[in-house]
């Protein structure tokens, strides 16, 4: 019998779709506001919110869960300051897709702007 995936492959293996997401998510964090595609943005999403819900909790399980996800000192550092607090009395939905209407230079794919509310 056939399964179907649940997340988006990317054409990738996990380690390398893990690191993509990563590093997707440590630039969010960072700038607060990305351009992607509309796939990796739509895969982004729900590991940032994730993220952001650690911040709000604001414990050191939390933090320290952060870290591991994140791999980075300083984008935990500006998630738990300033994004964490930003969304103290949020119940969810902490991230935008925006779709671009231009298109990729060399194919088709779709862009897309995801941002922090």
């Amino acid at each position: 019998m056939a399964y179907t995936t649940k997340a988006k492959t990317f054409h990738r293996e996990a380690g390398q779709r893990r690191a993509l997401i990563k590093s997707l998510a440590r630039s969010l964090v960072l700038e607060e506001r990305i351009s992607t595609t509309e796939a990796k943005a739509k895969a982004l999403r729900p590991f940032v919110e994730r993220l952001v819900s650690y911040a709000k909790k604001n414990t050191l399980a939390s933090r320290r869960l952060t870290v591991q996800k994140l791999g980075d000192q300083e984008a935990v550092k500006k998630l738990f300051s300033t994004i964490g607090p930003r969304y103290e009395k949020r119940a969810g939905g902490y991230t935008r897709i925006v779709k671009r209407s231009k298109r990729g230079s060399n194919d088709a794919r779709k862009l897309a702007y995801i941002s922090f509310v």
